[in-house]
């Protein structure tokens, strides 16, 4: 194992529970049930699959008022500045940079999203390569995000491996040719993650050599280390 690529959205940080959460009382204000087994097909991927808005809007024969969906973005965002770094992520990129291994991340969400938060948690630098839906014609579950991050840290698929909390994010590593630890969340709890490798319960105490060894693997590690070195974004 060289390099190690995370999913962003509900394993680095919980912002699963907070967008839910925000159109849930959207829904709930205008007598309206958001259904959950349609929610989950945006979750690790885009609102292609299934648009709250637009199933809203439907259900009630009219568009949302400006001032609603104002209102459902501040409190997505407020509920987001919530929550702090999932347990044991930011311990394990560090640990894994502290013996050389790579590190990256491949989301569905922008780059901004992304960045921005991973800026206010204090640990963009933790990150060499940052892939993210404004880099690829395909997000989750096709694999062209990991395979984005694997080019940009020059590592074959077969020496990194991925880690993901959605049905979504693991079938991407799949097809991107990975090793995919799985690490469910509140909301992917209860989804079917059998296709990953490994599931845990959480990153809290997982170390490199323990992810390595759940796997079958070894850790490729530099003689000397390196230290964080947070990737120049391309214009």
């Amino acid at each position: 194992m060289r390099a190690i690529v995370f999913d962003f959205d509900g394993l680095i940080l919980d912002t699963e529970q907070p967008i839910y959460r925000s159109w849930l009382e959207v829904y709930s204000a205008h007598g309206q049930e958001l259904p959950f087994d349609r929610w989950m097909q945006t979750v690790g991927s885009s609102n292609a699959a299934f648009d709250p808005r637009a199933n809203l809007e439907e259900r009630l024969g009219r568009a949302l008022t400006q001032e609603v969906l104002d209102e459902r973005m501040r409190r997505r965002t407020e509920l987001v500045l919530e929550q702090a770094v999932l347990p044991g992520v930011a311990e394990l990129a560090a640990a894994a940079r502290g013996i050389g291994l790579k590190t990256g991340v491949a989301s569905s969400s922008s780059q901004s999203w992304v960045r921005d938060h991973l800026e206010r948690l204090g640990i963009l630098g933790l990150f060499e390569c940052i892939r993210c839906r404004d880099d690829v014609k395909q997000v989750k579950p096709a694999p062209d995000l990991f395979l984005a991050a694997l080019e940009c840290l020059g590592i074959a698929p077969g020496e990194a491996v991925a880690i993901e909390d959605s049905p979504n994010g693991v079938l991407a590593a799949k097809a991107a040719g990975m090793l995919c630890v799985a690490v469910p969340n509140v909301i992917t709890s209860g989804q079917d993650l059998s296709r990953a490798d490994v599931v845990l319960p959480s990153l809290a105490g997982a170390t490199p050599e323990s992810l390595a060894a759940s796997l079958g693997l070894t850790v490729s590690r530099c003689e000397s280390g390196s230290s964080p070195v947070e990737e120049t974004r391309p214009a």
